[in-house]
């Protein structure tokens, strides 16, 4: 099976080892439960917003189908406050792509909500307002959650999960901002059985 990953920092693991990103951890625990599944392709770059992953697709031009689709994106959006509405517009469309990529089978296709950063070292250092934070990430969560239902697209909420990186601690990389391996393999192992009953289907 042929599996392509979407996405920004979190996709492509900033802080980690590469066999530490989720996407990888996922494939490994596939692996596992006896579905044949290749590495991962990664389409994601630190920083990325909605637009810029849409024209780092484009650039590296993927050719489809695959058996797996994810995409993880937004917090770049949420950081530099961008609008909502422009959100939902990109997202839509991206999210309509990853379908097109796993052959028109949206079944194929699965979201990962945004984390919250808020709870970070990092977002502390900058006397960010926390709870600002967690509203909009909320939001903007609630729009890819909607657009995932509409069009009958998995959604994985690892959202909780990053909120209890305020009280785990190694939970989250050397940085103080993103992810552990630890943290990534507690998301993997979330999509693990929505995404081996999918399979089954």
């Amino acid at each position: 099976m042929r599996f392509l990953a979407l996405g920004d920092s979190y996709t492509i693991g900033e802080s980690v080892a590469e066999q530490e990103r989720w996407p990888v951890q996922l494939a490994a625990l596939l692996r596992a439960q006896g579905v044949a599944v290749n590495d991962p392709v990664i389409i994601a770059h630190t920083g990325w917003t909605t637009d810029e992953l849409a024209a780092g697709i484009a650039q590296v031009n993927p050719h489809g189908p695959f058996d797996l689709v994810a995409l993880l994106i937004g917090v770049n959006n949420q950081y530099r406050g961008r609008d909502l509405g422009e959100y939902w517009k990109q997202f839509a469309a991206l999210l309509a792509q990853a379908i097109e990529l796993a052959g028109g089978e949206a079944w194929r296709v699965f979201v990962l909500s945004i984390p919250d950063w808020g709870v970070t070292p990092f977002a502390q250092r900058q006397r960010r307002d926390v709870g600002q934070i967690a509203a909009e990430i909320d939001n903007f969560n609630a729009v890819n959650r909607a657009e995932s239902a509409r069009r009958g697209v998995l959604y994985v909420d690892v959202t909780p999960i990053s909120r209890q990186a305020a009280d785990e601690r190694t939970w989250l990389a050397d940085d103080g901002l993103h992810p552990s391996g630890d943290m990534y393999a507690q998301w993997a192992a979330l999509a693990l059985p929505q995404l081996c009953a999918q399979l089954a289907r």
